[in-house]
């Protein structure tokens, strides 16, 4: 493999980027390591919340056990997709103040790829969009660890996506995905345009919550204003209009009874050519 990952690599073209909008000043605090297999960075880095000392970004060149949302498996081959997480401390919040911010961290990704001009757009909740197809996704875990005498929060957010597939894995997947074979051989560009995003999305999310991000995210979301069916377990809960989010992350659903807030969890969006209302 000619572009075998480095966290040398990496961190170098992350402080470049972090120079480059505040010359003169410290590049923001992180930590990189790269490892070639493993089950999950997801778990390993919850594993290891207790030791660490500040944010960290590790990366897989493979998971042999990545999980995506609602204990679906994510699929990742080397060389052909990047799988990694980054684990943050949170100052101002605990875990029940993080509803939204995989909706923040799907901003940051979004701007993170159009710097490399990938024009991507946000599926509620979690779901990075390229065309009418998937091409990558955030999980989001998060952990209370004892640190200096209290008990530290801490996310760690987990993103796959999708760069090159082989024919093999896109049949397996058994569905459509997308891809960006033009950044096959970019993932260290890559990976620093996500961290010189996702660092400052972080903090900000610390600071004042999902506020700041959600015109942005309305702005990227695909089903804006489109008839979609909300489902759980394959089964129809509710039909509406797709209205953007609101301050915790909810989707707006505009329905036939009136628009309801649907909270993230075990539920799929499905576009519908009725959706029980008429457009406006």
């Amino acid at each position: 493999m000619s572009d075998l990952l480095s966290p040398q690599d990496i961190l170098h073209r992350f402080t470049q980027l972090a120079r480059l909008v505040r010359p003169g000043e410290a590049p923001p605090a992180l930590a990189v390591e790269c490892v070639a297999r493993t089950a999950s960075t997801n778990a390993d880095l919850l594993q290891r919340l207790p030791t660490l000392d500040g944010p960290l970004l590790l990366v897989a060149e493979e998971q042999t056990a990545g999980r995506g949302r609602a204990g679906r498996s994510w699929l990742a081959q080397p060389g052909a997709s990047l799988t990694f997480s980054l684990a943050w401390p949170f100052f101002r919040r605990d875990i029940a103040g993080l509803p939204g911010l995989s909706l923040a961290v799907g901003v940051a990704i979004a701007d993170a790829l159009a710097s490399l001009d990938i024009l991507v757009q946000l599926k509620w909740p979690n779901d990075i969009q390229l065309g009418a197809a998937k091409l990558g996704g955030v999980l989001i875990e998060a952990g209370r660890v004892k640190h200096a005498g209290h008990q530290q929060t801490w996310a760690v957010v987990g993103i796959g996506l999708n760069i090159a597939l082989a024919p093999d894995a896109i049949a397996a997947i058994g569905r459509p995905v997308a891809q960006m074979p033009a950044l096959a051989g970019k993932r260290h560009a890559l990976l620093a345009a996500l961290a010189h995003q996702l660092v400052p999305a972080l903090s900000r999310f610390d600071a004042a919550g999902l506020a700041p991000f959600s015109e942005r995210w309305n702005a990227l979301h695909m089903h804006a204003g489109q008839g979609v069916r909300i489902l759980d377990h394959g089964r129809v809960q509710h039909e509406g209009l797709a209205r953007g989010i609101d301050e915790s992350g909810c989707l707006l659903l505009e329905t036939a009874a009136g628009t309801i807030a649907i909270q993230a969890g075990d539920v799929s969006l499905r576009p519908a050519n009725d959706a029980g209302v008429s457009p406006t």
